[in-house]
């Protein structure tokens, strides 16, 4: 398994931006698949985007164009750029991880996981 490390998170306006990063360590290796999810209160986590080794992304509807994944592999770094905020995308974030190099925004898919990190947005 790869540990992960979330850090970004915090509080904006509606429309304002943040960042989010996270650092893997442990088998890093070989090729994996990266991704974020999401999972507000009362709801099920939710994929947000994906990425695999190559830099492939993969996007949510309910994102797409607000927000960007990215990867340095060479420092084992994950990103999520998140842009033009909604209320609706208050939720704790999670980076995950997997070997190979499918795309999938299901939570299943992934056998390492981060702690989290909460980002809030209001009205």
């Amino acid at each position: 398994q790869v540990h992960l490390v979330e850090s970004g998170g915090g509080s904006v306006q509606a429309g304002g931006s943040l960042r989010l990063s996270c650092v893997a360590s442990g088998y890093t290796n070989s090729k994996y698949s990266m991704a974020w999810f999401r999972q507000a209160p009362g709801k099920e986590r939710e994929g947000v985007a994906a990425i695999n080794y190559f830099g492939t992304t993969y996007y949510a509807e309910v994102v797409k164009g607000r927000f960007t994944i990215a990867r340095d592999n060479a420092k084992n770094t994950l990103s999520l750029q998140m842009d033009n905020l909604e209320p609706e995308d208050t939720a704790v974030y999670y980076c995950a991880a997997d070997e190979g190099l499918r795309l999938s925004l299901l939570a299943t898919a992934y056998g390492s996981w981060g702690q989290g990190t909460q980002v809030t947005i209001s009205s």
